[in-house]
């Protein structure tokens, strides 16, 4: 994309600072745990499925702090 500045003359986009690991795994964590909500709405039997895919998201998003 073209950026233009204030003089309506082009300049290079320059790249933002990179996104810190502490708030992406953050929301991460806090994105699998939400998984959880709910839970006692739904029969026993289907608690394993959330619990699997809580888990997995989970160890994604730890194992990424150190990029492992």
């Amino acid at each position: 994309m073209v950026q233009l500045n204030s003089e309506g003359s082009w300049r290079p986009p320059v790249p933002g600072p990179p996104p810190d690991p502490a708030e992406v795994t953050t929301a991460a964590i806090d994105a699998a745990l939400a998984g959880l909500e709910g839970l006692d709405q739904l029969e026993p039997v289907e608690h394993v499925g959330r619990f699997d895919a809580v888990h997995t998201a989970l160890t994604e998003a730890l194992s990424s702090i150190d990029k492992v």
